[in-house]
């Protein structure tokens, strides 16, 4: 690193996702170089430090104090510190706040620094058997059932793999949800990646539910699904009926000082509309 540059860069490290020895060695050396370490939860990561003898301060960064945060940190990379951001396992800024920070960071023109490690998302498609060519990853699925509904009716036509996230404690409801408005389609569970009681469950949507009723879910969870065919006439833009209602909701998140992607994410949850119209929308009102 360079000890005489005027302003720090922004390292963005990814971490294990479990096994602590899928680590670079790269990424080793940043976070004992670095001034300071953001990260999502400062007590997982400091397992991670103390595993390998690492002493740099560590600081939280998470999703309830990103905005708070996010400026504080660029103040000390102004100054011409280094940070490393975290997450708690992968690649920080996928399904966590880590894109808050770098995108005030480029606002600063603080440089931006990838040390790249593994990630859930791609570990997960990698060893599913489904198509890799194409795939569309998209997050968390939504918490209610009716919301889960909505939500897989606007993707039923997806041709590519679909990744999720889904948390433990909702996977069998989001299974049979996912059932009832998908079909019978190929899916594959990842559960635990790189960790002692790693598992992959691959089959039809019926068979791998039989299976989760029968057993605790624990862990972390990674959904594989197998894309769907088209159906010719489908009127899958019925959304666009509620452009009036989306465009206000987009113009008031904008106005409480929300980022595109965040307005994308808060828009899907709450209003089950498909990103690409989300984004086509405010590029149409950024152009008015």
């Amino acid at each position: 690193m360079d000890k005489n540059k005027s302003r720090g860069n922004l390292y963005i490290c990814g971490t294990p996702i479990g096994n602590l020895q899928d680590i670079t060695i790269r990424v080793l050396n940043i976070l004992k170089e670095v001034k300071l370490i953001a990260a999502e939860d400062t007590r997982h990561t400091k397992i991670l430090l103390i595993h390998y003898q690492i002493n740099t301060e560590v600081t939280s960064y998470h999703e309830y104090n990103k905005f708070k945060k996010a400026p504080y940190l660029v103040e000390i990379l102004k100054n011409g510190q280094d940070i490393a951001l975290v997450s708690d396992a992968g690649m920080p800024g996928i399904s966590d706040p880590g894109y808050v920070l770098i995108n005030l960071a480029l606002d600063n023109n603080i440089k931006i620094i990838p040390i790249p490690g593994v990630s859930a998302l791609t570990t997960a498609l990698v060893v599913s058997g489904l198509p890799t060519d194409k795939f569309v990853f998209e997050g968390f699925l939504p918490r209610k059932s009716k919301e889960r509904k909505r939500y897989f009716k606007s993707i039923k036509n997806e041709e590519r793999t679909i990744i999720f996230y889904e948390a433990p404690h909702r996977l069998k409801r989001a299974l049979k949800d996912m059932l009832e408005i998908l079909g019978d389609r190929k899916i594959v569970i990842a559960r635990e990646l790189t960790k002692k009681y790693e598992e992959i469950i691959r089959g039809k949507l019926k068979l791998v539910l039989s299976q989760m009723n029968t057993k605790e879910i624990k862990g972390e969870i990674t959904l594989v699904v197998q894309g769907g065919i088209k159906e010719k006439g489908n009127d899958t833009i019925d959304f666009l009926k509620d452009e009036v209602i989306m465009e206000k909701y987009l113009k008031k998140l904008k106005n409480q000082g929300y980022s595109n992607r965040d307005i994308i994410k808060n828009t899907q949850e709450k209003l089950n509309i498909p990103k690409n119209l989300i984004y086509k929308k405010l590029l149409e009102m950024k152009n008015k």
